[in-house]
């Protein structure tokens, strides 16, 4: 496929400012790229794939509604895919192996250059069939062990607590506060960073910065200006739900 051709792609990124960056990264290094579409959530990029029959699409790994691993195997054969993530390594080890274009987040230009060459040469051949990779995924995947416990500061004291025992944890910065029915204590990591180890069965994300123990959840309700908001068992406070992740609670 020639440079001159305008090459049709979309976007799919639940955080909207990391899916600004990446657009406007992509149009450094690649003016020729049309990006027809932003799409928040996995759902709305299948939307965009059959109204806008992209060339290629930038899927996050994981993102609400259906994941970019759910998309690419719906669009398997139809699309070329790069794959965007942050933390997933295992995921990272199959799409080298598979020789799959990825992104690891935080992404730059000159981090780009290599994926956006080696997807401008894939353009004149038939996008690729995807899903022994996506297979080899899924095992991956169901062979994974997550976070058992976690080793927090509280005071001068580390202090041992099982996931089990968590309420949410909750992003500060750089840090992240774990939550108990008996107090909070702090993390060295980023929230970002701790999800990718957590079960996603027993641990929901409810806002960018709120991650809770669906075992902890007491009930879902409204605040006066319509929003939902989680009540817990053992604690007093509620936690506001981000507009993106409200699908979680959809019967309301």
């Amino acid at each position: 496929m020639s440079d001159s051709v305008r090459v049709r792609a979309i976007i799919a990124e639940d955080e909207p400012g990391l899916a600004q960056e990446l657009r406007e990264q992509l149009q450094l290094v690649w003016p020729e790229l049309d990006v027809r579409a932003v799409a928040p959530n996995g759902i709305e990029a299948l939307r965009s794939i059959e109204e806008h029959r992209p060339d290629v699409a930038f899927l996050d790994v994981n993102m609400p509604g259906a994941t970019g691993l759910e998309v690419a195997r719906q669009a398997s054969g139809r699309v070329h895919v790069v794959f965007v993530t942050a933390f997933d390594h295992y995921a990272v080890d199959a799409f080298e192996q598979g020789a799959v274009d990825y992104i690891r987040k935080p992404f730059t230009a000159a981090r780009l250059f290599n994926t956006v060459k080696r997807v401008r040469e894939r353009m004149a051949l038939p996008p690729r069939d995807l899903g022994p990779l996506l297979r080899g995924l899924a095992g991956a995947e169901a062979a994974r062990s997550y976070l058992r416990w976690i080793n927090t500061s509280k005071g001068d004291e580390i202090v041992l607590i099982t996931t089990e025992e968590v309420v949410y944890f909750k992003a500060e910065d750089k840090y992240t506060v774990v939550v108990t029915a008996a107090g909070e204590s702090l993390i060295r990591r980023p929230l970002k960073d701790l999800v990718a180890e957590l079960d996603p069965e027993s641990f929901w994300q409810i806002h960018r910065s709120t991650v809770v123990n669906a075992n902890a959840i007491a009930g879902v309700r409204r605040d006066l200006r319509g929003r939902l908001e989680v009540r817990l068992k053992s604690r007093d406070e509620t936690l506001p739900v981000g507009e993106s992740y409200n699908r979680r609670f959809k019967q309301m």
